[in-house]
């Protein structure tokens, strides 16, 4: 879909209703809370072999000062050691953050093309890792690096600006798997052009849905969960669908191409 069209439904947008929005989302995740768990448990396969890169450096270096010949244990305070342990935490943790957005965004977009295949009742192959083979590969990493940067600079400026900007990026992802060939810039921009303009019941939903699916992952022993968690991608889904629908020309071709590979 091009730019200017997607710009101009965001724009003549209709009023959504919550309850209609929420009931539907429930609907839905009666069909693909299996595929969410998929995706989840998918994301912390791929996000272990990393965590162990960045945490076994530390435990070496930490190991390793406390055996030097420097290391006095009746010290209290060791500046030198803090301070490189302290660039090198700094570090890993803006890496863990990107990579997590990277890996996050390629397994949530390929979810979402996913639900939108239950939700019309479409034929299509469930590929979870659609968006790390060619040719988006290089384009999910690119924008789970913007992703994670938004993210990165809204933390840094305190609280309120990561609750204005988790709108949006929930349509980042949202835009960009039923606009996979969108540059990158125009999906940002998008997203927060659909986000500024349905902000407050996306919110809402968010944290509504979020809450629900806590609540039911808590009385199914904690372990739910993992199972109930996905039900928070689903209203940005049904919100995207109402205000700026699917390109169906190209979402066919999309479908064949995935079907047959």
């Amino acid at each position: 879909m091009k730019t200017i069209e997607m710009k101009r439904r965001i724009e003549d947008a209709k009023a959504l209703d919550f309850g209609t929005i929420f009931n539907q989302s429930i609907d839905l995740f009666k069909k693909v809370w299996v595929q969410g768990l998929v995706v989840l448990l998918l994301n912390m396969v791929m996000m272990t072999p990393l965590t162990m890169l960045i945490y076994i450096p530390l435990f070496f270096s930490g190991f390793m000062d406390a055996y030097s010949s420097s290391y006095d244990p009746y010290t209290s305070s060791q500046p030198e050691i803090g301070a490189m342990f302290g660039v090198m935490s700094g570090v890993f943790y803006i890496v863990m953050i990107v990579a997590t957005s990277v890996i996050g965004l390629g397994l949530k977009a390929a979810f979402y093309r996913i639900c939108k295949l239950k939700d019309l009742e479409q034929m299509g192959s469930e590929d979870y890792f659609y968006f790390f083979k060619k040719p988006y590969l290089g384009k999910t990493i690119m924008l789970g690096l913007a992703f994670g940067g938004i993210m990165v600079a809204a933390l840094l400026l305190c609280v309120f600006p990561i609750i204005y900007v988790m709108v949006p990026l929930s349509y980042i992802v949202t835009i960009y798997a039923f606009n996979p060939d969108m540059s990158n810039s125009d999906i940002i921009k998008m997203a927060f052009d659909l986000g500024n303009k349905k902000w407050f019941i996306s919110f809402g939903l968010l944290l509504v849905s979020g809450f629900l699916a806590g609540i039911v992952g808590f009385l199914m022993c904690f372990v739910g969960i993992y199972v109930t968690s996905s039900f928070t991608y689903l209203p940005p889904y049904f919100i995207y669908k109402e205000v700026i629908g699917f390109n169906e020309e190209n979402e066919s071709l999309q479908i064949a191409e995935t079907a047959r590979f």
